[in-house]
């Protein structure tokens, strides 16, 4: 339904139509009690037919409207027009990302800047118990300045029924089940979608992983003829590599994409915190620090490949640190000893303050630990921390920690952590790692 230029929606003024939304034609309007323009989104009056489900889309409305993150598209109020609901949205200037996507191939840079955004704003919003159900390009927005949203979040559950097609695109709605979710949108659901299970944060993880992929590779991880051919791809067909000779991909942004893309729910990242923690850990690898997918490699185990992927970057940095050191000016070193005991230290770093220095250590036969000491006064002191080596230390004095109950120190493999220099519960990380470092960032 068309609303004329100039109707008042409440306290909004209609300035002029700004095309359809997924759900509902888009409008640009005037309130003049912040004396600011806002996006309006009139959904169809279908929503006022059933109350209930107006009732819910009210209260995923408000809960959206409850977000506050650069990330997310911000819902400043909610209200009905003719018996329509409506929501009004921050304005914004730029492109939604399947016109980016259209326009031309994005750089992997760019791709890997956008889905690091998304991947926080998912975060963002997880963490407040809200899932999206219906990730996809036309629901992420990317501003003029480069800042990417994400749009539509808590509609998805309170759509309308529509009637199906076959064209692969179209959204799926509910197929009656008893609480009226929507499964989502044909190539970007979740395995669990398709069969009518609940959507948890999970599914959307999947969903991210087809936009990541999609951002990498310029084609979409599942597409049938048909909208049927489509959803029983995503049920039993593994996509193509990501990488191809015309536009090659670094192999760990690979893994972190075919991770999200797994089938069973258990084996992707568990929650989109982690997802953005590994995309910004690894954004150096957008540069091209990291070796390319050759077309048909065989892919590894997600957590083994990414661990690899690791390293690669790991061994450019090591490389880049080696090379400052053997050009700096020499100098004449001094010594001082800073432990007493019998054993091995296992690995040592100075933290930002450059006096205390944080070291792990296997003494007298017993497990390894990490102990901090300062310059001046070589007394030592335990952490407190699971038998663990220490990595390195972050320029916000976070340590990189590798969680080992093994005593021998030469058996270095071990679950990859992060815990904060002034304590706290260890979050792992990856299974299997031998090194690892900060980068710069």
């Amino acid at each position: 339904m068309a609303i004329a230029e100039g109707t008042l929606l409440g306290r909004y003024r209609i300035l002029s139509p700004l095309g359809a939304g997924g759900m509902g034609e888009v409008y640009r309007a005037r309130d003049p009690h912040l004396d600011r323009d806002v996006a309006i989104k009139v959904l169809p009056a279908a929503f006022a037919e059933d109350a209930d489900r107006l009732r819910r889309f009210e209260k995923e409305a408000r809960a959206a409207g409850s977000l506050s993150h650069p990330n997310l598209a911000a819902v400043f109020d909610v209200g009905t027009h003719d018996g329509g609901p409506f929501l009004v949205m921050e304005m914004l200037q730029g492109s939604d990302l399947r016109t980016l996507l259209n326009q031309q191939p994005l750089s992997v840079k760019k791709a890997v800047a956008i889905a690091a955004q998304v991947a926080a704003g998912l975060a963002a919003a997880h963490e407040r118990g809200i899932v999206h159900r219906d990730l996809k390009p036309e629901n992420l927005f990317v501003t003029r300045d480069g800042v990417a949203k994400i749009l539509d979040f808590g509609l998805a559950k309170a759509q309308p029924a529509i009637k199906p097609s076959d064209a692969a695109e179209t959204v799926t709605a509910s197929m009656g089940t008893a609480s009226g979710i929507v499964l989502g949108t044909a190539g970007y659901m979740a395995p669990e979608q398709v069969q009518g299970k609940p959507a948890d944060p999970r599914s959307d993880i999947f969903a991210f992983g087809a936009v990541l992929y999609e951002m990498l590779s310029g084609r979409r991880a599942f597409r049938g003829a048909t909208q049927v051919e489509t959803l029983n791809a995503i049920l039993n067909t593994e996509p193509a590599d990501v990488g191809s000779a015309e536009r090659p991909v670094p192999q760990v942004l690979e893994r972190i994409a075919m991770r999200c893309l797994e089938k069973e729910p258990a084996r992707r990242f568990q929650t989109a915190q982690d997802l953005a923690f590994a995309l910004d850990a690894l954004s150096a690898v957008s540069s091209g620090a990291a070796s390319v997918t050759a077309p048909g490699a065989k892919r590894r185990r997600p957590i083994v490949a990414i661990a690899a992927g690791l390293a690669i970057t790991i061994a450019a940095v090591a490389a880049g640190v080696f090379w400052g050191r053997a050009t700096a000016p020499h100098t004449s070193p001094s010594y001082k000893l800073m432990t007493f005991r019998r054993g091995a230290v296992t690995g040592a770093r100075f933290a930002k303050d450059n006096r205390t220095i944080l070291y792990s250590a296997v003494w007298d036969g017993g497990p390894s630990e990490i102990f901090s000491t300062r310059t001046e006064n070589p007394e030592a002191k335990s952490l407190g921390l699971p038998p663990a080596m220490l990595l390195s230390v972050s320029s916000k004095d976070e340590l990189a920690i590798l969680l080992t109950t093994d005593r021998n120190p030469g058996n270095s493999l071990g679950t990859l952590a992060r815990v904060p220099l002034l304590g706290g519960t260890p979050r792992e990380l990856l299974l299997d790692v031998e090194d690892a470092d900060w980068a710069p960032d």
